[in-house]
């Protein structure tokens, strides 16, 4: 009994899909594809009108008026007629189908090239730009595009979906880039939306061809089966082979998209300061080389500290690899936009108050050198004590100073690098050069000049030799 009722269920769940009744005869449905394939007189004039409508609309970035040219457009024919072609086994609606694409899509590309070459505009906008990065969804888009429109023309209901599949697949805008980029001399939009428009052209054909032998259209040709065959597993090919670089570009746009989310995530978390604010970041992603700038606006952070606390956290967060630079302070390249500027008085503040304050923190970072420098050799002596207890005891007192010399007669000055030393007790010549070449290694300084400063004389009261090099 439950399997009785199984089967019911599936039965009437199939029959909400079945479309027979719905179906015009194969005659009907043939005769409109039929006589959309042909483009002459008044079906090449409306493309003709249709491509410059497209091209106006990519030229002043208006979806609107794209939208319009797409509804427009009678390109959909002979691809739809290449597909029903292969699905009927029909060779010569097939020849005559691809001559009619080819030629339409040379006048599209002609009379695109033509307008873009006289157009005053030639900036890419965003509506130009989306038509040179195919993916697989545009694979899919087409498929499912040519799907709803041969169960449409080949139905009684027509409703809208003959102008939304026009719209959907979008056959237009592509060309009209393609010239675009044949009259900027731009190859990538040339490439990328000559690639787009094929991917739209392939599948819209498949899904057709699957479609007529869904819905069990007759075959013309009996005769010749092979050849049949050898067509079809030509088409399969091509549909395969234009499909691999949409997957490859759809998984770069993936690798793309992850890794501007995983700096976005990055950022809020690591970059969380009380008196520090985040004022731009620009991430790149270009064929695996990645990078990421930060410019911080506020309080001052420690430049190393920062970017060695942040470089750390880069794996954790999916940015391996990723070349992090982080701007703040002096080296935020602030850029002034005159634009927004009421008066060039206010310009040349600006750029005055900017450079003084680059100036300004030029003598600071000068005088934090020699600061740091003075404190080194302040404290060096207290932190040699230790080790000279140990190694040279004959050490009482020692400091490490720098000096500049002048020469007397030639008025030339020199750096000179002094140790004064008082012994405690008499130290050889030789335990004074090992002395100095300790102190030479210890201070990563050369030359040295050791002196001695506590007067001891030998027994002929003479001061004793101090190693002096």
């Amino acid at each position: 009994m439950k399997h009785l009722d199984l089967n019911a269920a599936k039965d009437k769940l199939l029959d909400y899909f079945d479309i027979s009744s719905f179906l015009l005869p194969q005659a009907e449905a043939e005769e409109v594809i039929r006589e959309g394939v042909s483009f002459r007189g008044v079906n090449l004039l409306i493309l003709i009108f249709a491509i410059f409508i497209a091209s106006l609309g990519l030229n002043v970035n208006s979806t609107a008026v794209i939208i319009g040219a797409m509804l427009i457009s009678p390109l959909m024919g002979p691809i739809i007629g290449i597909g029903l072609a292969v699905g009927i086994q029909d060779f010569e609606l097939m020849k005559r189908s691809f001559r009619n694409l080819v030629m339409a899509a040379g006048f599209s590309i002609a009379t695109s090239c033509l307008y873009f070459l006289i157009s005053p505009v030639n900036e890419g906008h965003s509506e130009l730009l989306a038509r040179t990065s195919p993916t697989i969804y545009d694979v899919l888009i087409g498929f499912f595009g040519g799907a709803a429109g041969i169960i449409a023309i080949g139905s009684k209901v027509k409703g809208n979906v003959i102008p939304g599949v026009a719209i959907a697949t979008a056959l237009m805008p592509p060309l009209c880039t393609v010239g675009y980029g044949l009259a900027t001399w731009q190859m990538s939009y040339f490439l990328g939306a000559l690639y787009l428009f094929f991917i739209n052209s392939v599948f819209i054909a498949c899904a057709t061809t699957v479609g007529v032998r869904l819905m069990k259209y007759s075959v013309v040709d009996f005769s010749n089966p092979h050849r049949a065959r050898r067509v079809r597993r030509s088409i399969t090919t091509v549909a395969v082979l234009t499909m691999i670089p949409a997957v490859y570009m759809t998984f770069n746009m993936y690798q793309e998209n992850a890794f501007f989310a995983n700096c976005d995530r990055m950022i809020a978390a690591e970059f969380d300061f009380p008196d520090t604010q985040v004022l731009s970041r620009t991430a790149k992603y270009s064929r695996g080389d990645k990078s990421l700038t930060v410019t911080l606006v506020g309080k001052l952070l420690p430049q190393d500290s920062l970017m060695l606390a942040v470089t750390d956290k880069l794996p954790s967060f999916g940015l391996e690899g990723t070349h992090l630079r982080i701007i703040q302070g002096q080296n935020a390249d602030v850029k002034f936009d005159a634009s927004e500027a009421s008066s060039t008085m206010l310009r040349d503040m600006y750029q005055v108050t900017q450079s003084t304050i680059n100036r300004q923190r030029d003598t600071i970072d000068s005088l934090m050198a020699v600061c740091s420098d003075r404190h080194r050799a302040d404290s060096i002596s207290a932190k040699l004590a230790p080790e000279l207890k140990v190694i040279f005891p004959q050490v009482r007192d020692i400091a490490v100073m720098r000096g500049v010399v002048s020469n007397v007669p030639t008025g030339r000055l020199d750096t000179v690098n002094i140790v004064l030393v008082q012994y405690a007790e008499r130290m050889n010549a030789a335990s004074v050069e090992k002395f100095r070449r300790y102190m030479e290694a210890r201070l990563s300084t050369k030359p040295l000049t050791i002196v001695s400063t506590n007067g001891l004389t030998n027994s002929k009261n003479e001061f004793l030799p101090a190693g002096n090099k």
